[in-house]
């Protein structure tokens, strides 16, 4: 297969190894070849921060800039979430051949969770309150769905937390104060919330007769 790749790919692999050496286990470093978008990955360290490895696809990202031909700018320090709920910050960069055709990318996806825990410890630590403070809770929204994703979004904000690290009390606590909100008299808000907490339905009604029980 090392026949098979790029002379300019090629040369990129010890890039791979040596970013991620730099910036930890929480920094993911990813090469993807474009001969096959089914199974472009040719290079990769530190995949547990996506759940990837080789020969895994390219990502919604890159297929989107793709087929729109957006791959004359670099993507570069975009937002977005693994599957278990981590906040990543990434980068994508596209590798062009001497022709000037982009051949693959180079992608960079860090791990910001531990590093929102930390923020919102110090920043709890060093918030004063005034009595001009005021918490507004109008959920000012299009539709009753807009209303749920609102109550659930700010509830989780409150906690500063990202689901990948919660604890069942945690969770718990979350179900409690969307309870408390009348977030469960929206239809459809046991699997929307199960989803957002990565639990299954079922428990989401387990916490809701635990807390109702304590009540």
């Amino acid at each position: 297969m090392s026949n098979e790749i790029h002379p300019i790919l090629k040369s990129m692999i010890p890039i791979v190894e040596g970013i991620a050496k730099t910036f930890g286990k929480n920094c993911e470093v990813v090469l993807h070849d474009f001969k096959n978008f089914q199974s472009s990955i040719i290079a990769i360290e530190n995949g547990h921060v996506t759940g990837r490895s080789l020969g895994s696809p390219m990502t919604e990202v890159g297929l989107q800039a793709i087929r729109k031909g957006n791959t004359n700018d670099n993507i570069i320090n975009y937002t977005g979430k693994s599957t278990d709920g981590r906040a990543l910050k990434s980068s994508t960069m596209f590798i062009k051949d001497e022709n000037e055709h982009v051949i693959g990318c180079l992608c960079i996806n860090f791990d910001m969770s531990e590093l929102i825990v930390a923020q919102n410890a110090i920043q709890e630590l060093t918030q004063t309150e005034s009595k001009e403070d005021v918490k507004q809770n109008d959920y000012l929204t299009n539709s009753v769905n807009d209303v749920l994703s609102s109550i659930v979004s700010n509830t989780l904000e409150e906690l500063g937390k990202p689901v990948a690290y919660m604890s069942k009390d945690e969770k718990v606590n979350i179900v409690k104060k969307l309870d408390d909100q009348g977030a469960f008299l929206i239809k459809g808000a046991i699997d929307y919330v199960a989803k957002v907490l990565c639990v299954s339905r079922y428990t989401i009604y387990n916490y809701l007769d635990e807390i109702r029980v304590n009540k």
